[in-house]
């Protein structure tokens, strides 16, 4: 004992050493402990990952599946556009004077010819009475030198008179007879002036704000007017298109006049129905896109001048193509691919394919299904190629009419490249909704979702 009393005063420092070694194995044991339980799943993750692996033992998952079918689908080109009234005048007075009546209401519809306002017309009227008196003065000289030259004539015959006398009464003549053809020309000028103090309206259309009171002083140099008039009936539409469809669009115009609609604010309901009338001759360089101009009757009045509003344009119509519901078709790292039920009904198989063209309601696929493949429309985060399934059928894709009332947005071509997404063991990730394209106010078109 003695001994070992000994040993521990001359080696104090052997002690403290190995607790601290016992210490530092104990923590580090205490950290994995945390760290293993940290790292352990869940229940909850443990049956995903059975579902997603399609582990033994778990019942089929419940999905929803339609048949693909074939339609006719439209092609649509959509824009945004500006109306713009047919003709457009500012009705101007073109002789200076105090205007002394207007004969029209604000927002009225006018005929053409209609009056509209009255300038005093008093200096106008004396004017025109004054080359009338001018006129006749000088009908009268030439009557009475027509007289003198018929005798001169008989006397120069005669010998009575000299030749020369006849030859100076017939000039005489010839020049009251072109001072009468003067004096005409002022009398139609002075008609002219006086008809300008009733204003007139030069196009049928409705009438806007009154720029100009009744009693003011009007001119002809006022740049403001009395009246701006509109005609609205019909109606034009310019709107923008990107530039790579103008040849697309050129070629279907060839073949024939291209109806245009008009859709109301909500982009459903379509408010009235037109045709293309022009195609404009050059690109714009700033922006891309090429100007179309639509006409419509607006018949009820649904458009207005300076309004925005959303045009589609049909262009073809896709005869007897695939179509599936829009849901149904996913996106992944390798492209687009649905979930197709096999023969039996029980298990799903991931198909790639081609997309054509896409709106909200349906997709038209150019390959990679048939009419008839029941394609899986729910259920996406549970399936992966070979997944057992239990089936429950729909309606299906239901085509759209070429030019509904009420029809949705238009249909947009998409990238028709797709692979394979992935195999049973590693199912397809990053899968959405295809992106809704939009096209902005200058006609430019957002390419969809990878």
């Amino acid at each position: 004992m003695t001994d070992d009393r000994r040993l521990l005063k001359k080696s104090p420092g052997l002690l403290g050493g190995k607790r601290r070694l016992v210490a530092l194995l104990l923590g580090a044991l205490i950290l994995l402990g945390v760290f293993a339980v940290m790292m352990a799943p869940t229940p909850q993750q443990q049956e995903r990952g059975a579902r997603r692996g399609g582990g033994v033992g778990e019942g089929p998952v419940p999905v929803l599946a339609v048949p693909a079918k074939l339609a006719n689908v439209p092609v649509y080109l959509e824009g945004v556009g500006t109306a713009r009234a047919l003709n457009t005048v500012t009705v101007r007075p073109q002789v200076e004077g105090k205007l002394i009546n207007v004969e029209f209401k604000e927002g009225q519809d006018v005929k053409k010819g209609q009056v509209l306002a009255r300038i005093d017309p008093t200096t106008y009227q004396a004017q025109l009475d004054q080359a009338l008196a001018k006129k006749a003065q000088n009908e009268a000289l030439l009557a009475n030198a027509r007289m003198d030259l018929e005798r001169y004539t008989r006397l120069a015959a005669s010998n009575s008179i000299t030749k020369q006398q006849a030859d100076t009464q017939r000039s005489t003549v010839a020049q009251l007879e072109a001072q009468v053809r003067v004096d005409q020309g002022a009398v139609d000028n002075a008609h002219a002036i006086l008809a300008y103090t009733t204003i007139t309206a030069p196009i049928n259309g409705r009438t806007g704000i009154r720029l100009v009171d009744e009693g003011n002083i009007v001119r002809a140099s006022d740049v403001i007017g009395i009246v701006v008039l509109t005609e609205i009936q019909p109606i034009s539409v310019i709107f923008n298109l990107p530039q790579q469809v103008v040849a697309q669009v050129n070629a279907a115009f060839a073949k024939g006049p291209l109806p245009v609609e008009a859709l109301a604010p909500d982009n459903e309901a379509v408010i009235d129905r037109g045709s293309l009338q022009v195609v404009d001759n050059q690109v714009d360089p700033t922006t891309g896109t090429v100007k179309l101009k639509a006409e419509f009757p607006n018949a009820n009045l649904q458009l207005w001048s300076g309004q925005f509003v959303n045009v589609r344009m049909l262009i073809d119509t896709r005869q007897q193509v695939v179509v599936v519901p829009t849901a149904s078709v996913q996106r992944g790292p390798d492209g687009a691919f649905v979930f197709v039920v096999q023969q039996g009904g029980e298990t799903v198989a991931v198909r790639p394919v081609s997309v054509a063209q896409q709106d909200d309601a349906q997709a038209v696929i150019s390959t990679g299904l048939q009419a008839g493949d029941q394609i899986v429309t729910t259920g996406f985060a549970q399936l992966a190629d070979g997944t057992r399934v239990n089936v429950t059928t729909g309606d299906g894709a239901q085509p759209r009419p070429a030019r509904p009332d009420g029809g949705r947005r238009q249909n947009r071509p998409v990238n028709p490249e797709g692979a394979a997404p992935g195999t049973a063991a590693n199912p397809p990730t990053g899968a959405t909704r295809p992106e809704r394209q939009r096209r902005s106010s200058t006609g430019a078109a957002a390419s969809p979702a990878p």
